[in-house]
Order: C-alpha cells, then sequence, then structure tokens
C-alpha cells in the first residue's frame, strides 16, 4: 500500500463496516454490502478514481438499504480523509462533464476541509430494480461529509435512471482522480493561501 492509504472500521447497531482504500492504486475493487446495485456503483467509483477499495458490509437489509449505504458513505469518507493527511502536494480542484449514452452529468470538486454537497439530480422512478434512487444522494452526502470535500452534481439530462446513477457515481470517480493527483509544480505544498485544507 501507499502511503495514501487508510482503513476504518466502524460498527453500530445498524451495520457492521469494514473499508480500505489506496488513493494511489489502480482502481481494484472488492465490494462487499449485500446490495447488488451498491455493488454495481462502488466498483465505477474505484474503478474510475484509480483508488483501490474494499467495503465489506453488513447492515439490516431486512428493513432498508438505507443504513448500509450511508454508513459504507461515512466509512469510505472517513478512510479519504486519513488517507489524504495534510492534502499537501494534491491539484485540489476538479470537474468533469461525464457521457454515458444519453446522460451526461457534472461534478466539480474542491478538495478543501470543508464538507458541502449540492445536488441537482432527479430521477424519474424511486427504484432501480429493489435500489433506491434517493439512497444515491445520500451515499454522496455522507461521503462528502466524511472526507471533508465540496462536491456539485448536475445531471443535465437523460432518461434512463440506471445511467443517470451510474454516470454521477463515473463523474465524481473522474473528478476525484484528477483533484487527488499530484500537483507537478508544487507537490510539496497544501494548495491554498491559508497554509491549511484541514476545514
Amino acid at each position: 500500500m501507499s502511503a495514501r492509504a487508510a482503513k476504518v472500521s466502524r460498527q453500530t447497531k445498524e451495520t457492521e463496516i469494514a473499508v480500505s482504500i489506496d488513493i494511489d492504486g489502480a482502481g481494484r475493487s472488492d465490494m462487499s454490502t449485500g446490495v447488488g446495485f451498491f455493488d454495481h456503483m462502488l466498483d465505477q467509483l474505484s474503478r474510475h478514481s484509480l483508488i483501490d477499495m474494499t467495503v465489506h458490509a453488513k447492515g439490516d437489509l431486512h428493513i432498508d438499504d438505507h443504513h448500509t449505504v450511508e454508513d459504507t458513505g461515512i466509512a469510505l469518507g472517513q478512510a479519504l480523509a486519513r488517507a489524504m493527511g495534510d492534502r499537501r502536494g494534491i491539484m485540489r480542484y476538479s470537474s468533469i462533464d461525464l457521457a454515458m449514452d444519453e446522460t451526461l452529468t457534472r461534478a466539480a470538486i474542491d478538495v478543501s476541509g470543508r464538507p458541502f454537497l449540492v445536488w441537482n439530480v432527479d430521477f424519474s422512478a424511486p427504484k432501480i430494480g429493489t435500489f433506491d434512487t434517493e439512497l444515491v444522494r445520500e451515499f454522496f452526502h455522507a461521503l462528502a461529509q466524511n472526507a471533508g470535500i465540496t462536491l456539485h452534481v448536475t445531471n443535465h439530462y437523460g432518461a434512463n435512471n440506471h445511467h443517470i446513477a451510474e454516470t454521477c457515481f463515473k463523474a465524481v470517480a473522474r473528478a476525484l482522480r484528477m483533484a487527488l493527483e499530484t500537483d507537478p509544480r508544487q507537490p510539496d505544498a497544501v494548495p491554498s493561501t491559508k497554509g491549511s485544507l484541514k476545514g
């Protein structure tokens, strides 16, 4: 594992989650949350960010998927925050418009230490298979809050709800990849006039 790696274990009465990440990985993933569609989306997040991710979660799926999805976002966000350290040498900002068939989604990121989510994504149905579409926002809200990133996600257009959700994960992944890359012009500097990206 690289220096920018971390592990997080989180246990509550609702979920048990173990996460490990390596920011400087190759996009290798090992996902087991008990929620098939969510595993598919997490695979996309890992593959397109090039962040190696292992996520093993056991949750109260007999109730619904909410706690598992949200708590996974919390644990992944905490792992990202740990792995980034003082955020020295990163590009910090990035944005991308990502196309998938009829769908176009933008993700913009500031790895600022200040958590915030702006979510401009609408789904035309409450579910994708058995997965609640509202949980896509819940995941990214938990991720942004716990990673300490400002994240804006906007779906410009799209007809297929699976594609809309997938472009959200892929766009965030690509934006994360770019924002966390080492800046060759200032590889040892914290990219802030404050001298800190801790919030």
